[in-house]
């Protein structure tokens, strides 16, 4: 039995980053009424909101949906998991924190794309990363103190971090005080979406920063623990979605426009299971086709990461100091003063640099100061350590996304493609090399213990790629799988601003619209996707006048 809910201006598919902030600012700034539907409970553990909590959920899916990819010819036969999250405020509730927006030529190269003048520069999106920052430690061209997000340093640097800076200045890299900023080479301490918040250091999530802002204005209505199922068209315009809620098919009504942002995988799935995909992909599970896009589920795009393992002579970084005694200690300390290593994420600190020799970044190389790998990939149990992960920023090859089936509960058919293109192995195993010489270079050496893994053994290229094969994961950044595009690129699913081709009144807002990975953590983009698409939908043509569109107008 289906139901029929009131009408909306706007129905929001989705309640990730990108989500948050479009239904902000089209309530708080635009006067719009909005139905946000999220798949996800309305919030996460309490623990959660201590920038530490979320090393206790990291294997769990009491916020998260565990994809799995299909086996990879490359990595052994491997099906490695993929994660997206799945609660109210999508990865910004569940990640660990990493601010980082990318380089400038990643969204020159945007522009480029979609055949320059498209407003996608970075001259043209930085603006969006400034209004939405309070940044506790920059206040200049490149960042803003007056925003919603909380944006700072870690509340504490453990020694291993700061080894591992030294380490790098002495084998020529530069510190960088600001990755965001300049330029991105170089090494330093990443900037997190945590603040203070009554003297105690907090998550900064989506709906925090955010949707908290409205959340009591009776122009919003969020609805959680519940599936949408379709986006509705009719004579070619979309006009609301299908939503399941406690066993019920639920009808929304949208005057406006429907904004889709369920996250890459299952943005992909939901316009497939729509009719608007690949028609040939589409009748063969029975999807009546509504328009034929074949780019829907291409381009798939994901920051992958190798790690080189050492463990340490005495004790590092955060390992050990969540459990028993240490754990009560550290809560008592955190609850009466609001400090202590429940204040740092466990990740401060990276690298970003070529191991071309060229001046733009090509790695991102993390330092975890802890013995850290994912269960699927090695028995080495979690001791104190360090992990130094080589993550490819700008990966060559390109993965898909497909239905399984016709039924919205079916997670998609997900390739990560990983090591898809030759290049992507090539930078991976030379960062590999990179990541060996900065174990063996003081300070860093002087806590060094072994290297658990690769091993030192393991020397030639040969057996490197069966390492990378063995061990690789993803950076949980998937992208792209309906990207923007210029009007004469067949793939390309959206236009400039967001606009699904074929269909009126449809967007998508999250980081499947990317048309190529930034050179960074993606959440930054995907609030900054957000900012403006809810620019884009206010300006959007109502096709009949009336109260919304008085309203919008004004």
């Amino acid at each position: 039995m289906s139901q029929t809910a009131r009408d909306y201006d706007f129905v929001i598919a989705g309640g990730g980053s990108s989500a948050c902030v479009a239904a902000m600012r089209l309530v708080r700034d635009f006067g719009a009424r909005v139905l946000m539907i999220e798949r996800g409970p309305a919030r996460t553990a309490p623990v959660m909101r201590m920038p530490a909590g979320y090393l206790r959920y990291l294997a769990r899916e009491d916020f998260l949906e565990m994809h799995r990819t299909v086996p990879q010819e490359r990595l052994c036969g491997r099906a490695p998991i993929v994660p997206q999250a799945k609660v109210l405020g999508g990865g910004s509730a569940v990640n660990a924190m990493v601010y980082m927006r990318g380089q400038k030529e990643d969204y020159d190269g945007w522009d480029a794309m979609l055949g320059g003048g498209s407003g996608w520069s970075y001259a043209d999106v930085l603006p969006h990363f400034r209004a939405v920052e309070r940044n506790s430690k920059f206040n200049n061209a490149y960042h803003g103190i007056d925003g919603q997000l909380l944006v700072s340093d870690p509340g504490r640097l453990c020694d291993t971090t700061e080894d591992y800076i030294l380490t790098a200045q002495g084998l020529g890299h530069p510190y960088n005080p600001d990755f965001n900023g300049a330029s991105q080479a170089g090494v330093g301490v990443m900037q997190h979406t945590m603040g203070r918040v009554k003297n105690r250091m907090v998550r900064s999530d989506a709906v925090t920063a955010f949707l908290r802002e409205v959340w009591k204005n009776p122009l919003l209505t969020v609805v959680t623990d519940a599936l949408v199922t379709k986006v509705l068209i009719e004579r070619g315009r979309a006009v609301g979605v299908e939503y399941r809620s406690a066993g019920q098919l639920i009808t929304a009504r949208a005057t406006r426009e429907v904004l889709v942002a369920t996250g890459t995988y299952n943005t992909a799935k939901l316009l497939m299971l729509s009719g608007l995909g690949p028609a040939d992909h589409l009748k063969h599970h029975g999807v009546p086709v509504v328009a034929d896009l074949p780019g829907v589920g291409e381009n798939l795009m994901d920051h992958h990461e190798v790690p080189t393992i050492a463990t340490t002579r005495g004790r590092s970084g955060y390992f050990g100091e969540d459990r028993g005694w240490p754990m009560i200690r550290n809560g008592l300390q955190y609850i009466l003063f609001g400090t202590g290593p429940v204040t740092t994420t466990g990740i401060e600190s990276c690298l970003f640099y070529d191991p071309d020799g060229g001046e733009r970044p090509t790695i991102q190389l993390y330092c975890a100061p802890i013995v850290y790998l994912d269960r699927d990939v090695s028995s080495a149990e979690p001791t104190w350590g360090v992990t130094l992960t080589s993550c490819l920023l700008r990966p060559k090859a390109r993965g898909s996304v497909r239905l399984r089936s016709a039924d919205p509960a079916d997670k998609p058919v997900v390739d990560s493609n990983f090591f898809g293109h030759p290049d992507d192995l090539r930078l991976t195993i030379a960062s590999i090399r990179h990541a060996r010489r900065l174990l063996a270079t003081r300070p860093m050496s002087d806590k060094i213990a072994t290297e658990l893994l690769p091993g030192p053994d393991m020397t030639d290229d040969e057996a490197l790629a069966a390492y990378c094969g063995k061990t690789v994961k993803t950076n949980y950044h998937p992208s792209g799988t309906a990207r923007m595009g210029r009007d004469d690129d067949p793939t390309a699913v959206l236009d400039a601003r967001l606009k699904v081709r074929g269909v009126d009144g449809l967007r998508v807002i999250d980081c499947a619209a990317i048309p190529a990975i930034p050179s960074a953590n993606t959440n930054a983009a995907a609030i900054m996707l957000g900012h403006r698409a809810a620019e884009f939908a206010a300006a959007g043509r109502v096709s009949e006048p009336g109260r919304a569109a008085q309203r919008l107008s004004a």
